[in-house]
């Protein structure tokens, strides 16, 4: 199974060989831990590669579930999905966007970003479905105040550690991408801002056991998101259209207005309530005055800078909107051809009647009979 997007081959072992075929290098690595599966001496460290870790039994009014807790093993697993992210980034990458793009003959700087907003469109949509589903199943939304209710949620289901382990895989696989596809270096410092952006705020939720408050954040923010780059991917396909920029823009500013009152609810006024609001965090319990105060400027932050990002992207649209409609105004009417000239005989006119240069009339005349 190979990725390799060049058909020009490299020696083995060669710096070309591994900046080309890391999906390649990571689909080995892959392929040796579910092989280490199939034998009992291997098959415990495998299994720390594949399944979350930390699972406690906690006792339910109809028995016993198993929940999960974070730590330091967490980190291999992470690990072993960033490859798996790898891979999935190249067969994305080649066998849909790249056969796209062919058809569409787009230019360097179209085609970087028709790449990126195709990767970003497979990986939010993906992520607003599990998350919904993981909210829907769990009751975040029919019931609001779980979301700071019993906090510290320590112990986590197995699909909310799943989600947040491999979100946090992406967003760190992300990184060595821009190595590896080549992103032009005006590219590079806005794609480390969102890269570090969405890797601070969604440890952060991990961390500091408001997973809950971040699923639902998360959920807001992916589909605003999905939106954008579905728009700049029909964009790429036709210029004239730019219905869903419109809706995008719409959707964005009242997400914005989402997140804020729903973060201000939850970290100002109802964690603010929670009767256990000491410093532990070996407990897991980060609820104090402090650290709600840190949590609600780096969201409102955050937002902040978004909204502003947002604004002054409209306001350079429309300045070159109306440049283009000025610039079309000044040109001046293309004159009309002159009508074409009637050829005229040779000689000029004279009451009607054709004179030659000589004075002469041009009338044949009359021969008098003999």
């Amino acid at each position: 199974m190979a990725f390799r997007r060049r058909t020009k081959s490299y020696p083995l072992f060669s710096q070309e060989f591994v900046i080309h075929n890391h999906a390649d290098i990571g689909f080995c690595l892959v392929l040796c831990v579910l092989i280490g599966l199939m034998f009992e001496v291997t098959a415990k460290t495998a299994f720390l590669f594949i399944l979350p870790q930390y699972n406690v039994s906690v006792p339910t009014a109809d028995g016993e579930t198993v929940h999960y807790h974070y730590g330091p093993k967490d980190l291999v697993t992470v690990l072993f999905y960033i490859f798996i992210t790898i891979i999935l980034h190249a067969v994305v990458q080649e066998y849909i966007l790249d056969k796209i793009s062919k058809r569409l003959h787009l230019s360097k700087v179209k085609h970087s970003k028709f790449n990126e907003s195709g990767q970003l469109v497979v990986f939010h949509l993906s992520s607003v479905i599990w998350c919904f589903y993981v909210v829907v199943t769990e009751g975040y939304l029919t019931n609001p105040r779980s979301l700071w209710e019993d906090y510290p949620h320590v112990y986590l289901p197995f699909q909310v550690k799943f989600f947040y382990l491999c979100q946090l895989a992406y967003w760190l696989h992300a990184l060595p991408e821009l190595y590896f596809q080549k992103v032009r270096k005006e590219e590079i410092p806005r794609q480390l801002q969102y890269i570090c952006l969405y890797l601070v705020h969604v440890a952060g939720a991990y961390l500091l056991n408001l997973s809950r408050l971040g699923l639902v954040l998360l959920l807001l923010q992916y589909s605003t998101e999905f939106l954008f780059h579905t728009a700049r991917l029909c964009y790429f396909a036709d210029e004239n259209n730019e219905k869903l920029f419109n809706a995008w823009a719409a959707a964005f500013g009242v997400t914005r207005l989402f997140i804020l009152t729903l973060a201000v609810l939850a970290i100002g006024f109802g964690l603010a309530r929670v009767e256990n609001q000491a410093f532990d965090p070996e407990k897991g319990n980060f609820n104090t005055l402090l650290c709600r105060l840190c949590v609600l400027l780096l969201v409102c932050a955050a937002q902040a800078w978004l909204m502003w990002r947002f604004i002054h992207s409209q306001l350079r649209h429309w300045r070159e909107h109306w440049s283009e409609q000025s610039a079309k105004r000044r040109v001046p009417a293309t004159p009309r051809l002159a009508a074409r000239l009637v050829k005229r005989e040779s000689g000029y006119h004279e009451n009607g009647v054709v004179k030659a240069e000589n004075g002469t009339s041009t009338r044949t005349k009359k021969l008098k009979s003999p």
